[in-house]
């Protein structure tokens, strides 16, 4: 990277360093899209942690929230469904009052508040989320393995030798959009509709594919027409064993509204898509950063699981996830108030010095490399978790038998959100093959 850019980004870090430090404790507030773009979120937590670790802001563009930032404590709420409901939003959404006027709710384009099974609290949540569970059980995914494997390989062997390139454009998203496309029996030569469609989702017009809300609602409404389609398609054919089929023929999912039907491909998009791909992006960027690692991994492929385990909570592809009380609740000491918005911030947990040791560092050969927060806890714990590991570890096992480098070549482009923790750009070079 450039001396001037690193040089910039250096004093952007410092800068949110200050701020983090400098700010009345009782107003601090972490969730700034800024700060995570450029790296500099981390000391945010670090203060939280230390000094307030069920911490109440009481203002930011959206709105109050607590702040859960301790490992132990994330867990707790994770797993306390009673009292923190997901039935209200799992996230954190821009207040009405920083929004632009051209950016209220267009139910035509699906943004009305169905929730998707990640949003129900049980019994609705169990029934919803069983109905999708078995496209990504054990033994499909064992009937996946050698499909994800073959096109890795050939997404790697078209990578140019010698030469510059974004590796999330031609690596981490085309392998999980043709996975993505796969499960849900999408046109295959239309794929990276769903990498479109779900960075639409997850990112702020002017931050994304959408310049505007606008282009983001039509956007959406083309998502929705695309996949009202599908069901027609797929409602009146037999069974099959992709996610679509399995939501038209479930006995608990056929007779759902399209509101409701287009919630859980909504989530589905976005679960199948961002993480895992940012995780492998995240996996380069890691190895690059702590070459030693690198020369481990080099050394002993065995590591691969391992690694691939460490990458995620080193990544952290979603930086929190939201739950709404259902109740007045004492925890920690706090008096949380029925309706209050409860932010656990799986960023912060998995950098957690009480919970995890030496947290800051990227270590392969962790002891416990899956004791981390990414897939969530409880219920909610990612349904899809295998499937991301599984590509990670494939698209590993291809990298080692190809490639003795991947060389990162600047500082990459990180995602505008508090939510997707990721990247839009990773120039990289592949110096030359095994």
């Amino acid at each position: 990277m450039a001396d001037s850019a690193a040089d910039a980004l250096t004093n952007k870090r410092a800068l949110w360093r200050q701020r983090a430090y400098e700010a009345p404790l009782d107003t601090l507030n972490p969730a700034w899209a800024s700060a995570f773009r450029d790296d500099g979120h981390w000391p945010f937590f670090e203060r939280l942690r230390a000094e307030d670790p069920v911490h109440w802001t009481p203002d930011s563009s959206y709105g109050p929230f607590w702040s859960i930032t301790r490992y132990d404590d994330i867990m707790a709420v994770d797993t306390n469904h009673q009292v923190f409901s997901s039935a209200k939003g799992i996230g954190l959404s821009p207040k009405a009052s920083v929004l632009p006027p051209d950016a209220r709710l267009d139910e035509t384009a699906g943004e009305s508040p169905s929730p998707s099974f990640i949003g129900m609290d049980p019994p609705e949540h169990d029934i919803q989320r069983k109905t999708v569970s078995p496209a990504v059980a054990p033994t499909r995914l064992h009937d996946m393995a050698p499909q994800i494997r073959e096109r890795a390989g050939l997404i790697l062997d078209s990578l140019p030798i010698g030469e510059p390139f974004d590796w999330v454009d031609l690596v981490s998203k085309e392998l999980t959009t043709m996975t993505l496309a796969t499960l849900f029996d999408f046109p295959f030569e239309e794929r990276r509709k769903l990498t479109i469609w779900s960075d639409t989702m997850t990112t702020a017009p002017g931050h994304g594919p959408a310049e505007t809300w606008t282009d983001r609602r039509r956007m959406l409404a083309e998502c929705r027409e695309y996949f009202i389609r599908l069901w027609d398609e797929r409602v009146n054919a037999e069974p099959a064993g992709d996610l679509i089929s399995m939501l038209t023929h479930g006995p608990q999912t056929r007779d759902c509204t399209m509101d409701e039907y287009f919630s859980n491909v909504t989530l589905l998009i976005i679960g199948g898509n961002d993480t895992t791909r940012n995780t492998i992006s995240g996996s380069v960027f890691a190895l690059n950063r702590y070459p030693d690692q690198y020369d481990k991994l080099r050394a002993d492929p065995s590591l691969i699981p391992s690694m691939v385990s460490e990458t995620i909570r080193w990544q952290t592809p979603l930086s929190h996830m939201a739950r709404v009380a259902t109740q007045d609740f004492e925890f920690k000491g706090k008096t949380i108030r029925e309706g209050d918005r409860v932010v656990m911030w799986y960023v912060s947990g998995n950098r957690d010095e009480s919970a995890i040791e030496n947290p800051e560092a990227y270590l392969i050969d962790r002891p416990r490399p899956r004791q981390h927060l990414s897939f969530g806890y409880g219920i909610h714990r990612c349904v899809g978790n295998r499937l991301a590991e599984l590509q990670l570890t494939i698209i590993w096992e291809e990298i080692l038998k190809r490639f003795p480098e991947i060389r990162l070549l600047e500082e990459p482009r990180r995602s505008y959100s508090v939510f997707i923790k990721g990247y839009d750009e990773m120039k990289v070079v592949i110096p030359r093959r095994n």
